[in-house]
């Protein structure tokens, strides 16, 4: 149910690498080959991913391994844990790697698609959580919308 997608499309597949290069080197990681072939699965396969579906990608890895890499990689902010409510958590690249975006979620089979929202929604969904947020006193970095609910198939 996801549709197939790339990294933002400014970044091509040698700036990718080293937009991630950078960013573990920022949380002192360093980018082993273990982590960069984790990274080309993740790009390759255009959709959030889950652990299973990387090792179906790449059997080479130990699944211990993947499991501690993504956790760098999410903490390095090189990647975004999606909880789906299913048996997996999906990972996909976090911002500005890949373009601003939201999900739909559907509750019973895990599947998710991506929806971007136009210019002036954006707008108006960035002003209206800074107000908000400057109420609360919080300091936003940043905002995901996740619609959780029933896809065509499950529906």
């Amino acid at each position: 149910m996801t549709r197939r997608r790339s990294p933002s499309p400014d970044l091509q597949n040698t700036d990718l690498h080293d937009a991630v290069g950078m960013r573990l080197a920022r949380h002192d990681y360093r980018y082993t080959n273990g982590r960069r072939r984790l990274v080309d699965v993740i790009a390759a396969a255009g959709q959030p991913v889950t652990l299973p579906d990387i090792l179906v990608a790449a059997p080479e890895l130990a699944p211990s391994s993947v499991y501690r890499n993504l956790d760098v990689l999410e903490r390095s902010g090189v990647v975004d844990r999606i909880a789906s409510g299913g048996d997996h958590a999906y990972f996909e690249f976090a911002e500005p790697l890949l373009s601003h975006h939201h999900h739909l979620i559907c509750i019973d089979c895990g599947a998710i698609e991506d929806v971007r929202l136009g210019d002036d929604v954006e707008a108006l969904v960035d002003r209206s959580l800074a107000e908000a947020a400057s109420r609360a006193g919080f300091a936003p970095l940043r905002h995901s919308l996740d619609l959780r609910g029933y896809c065509s198939r499950c529906r």
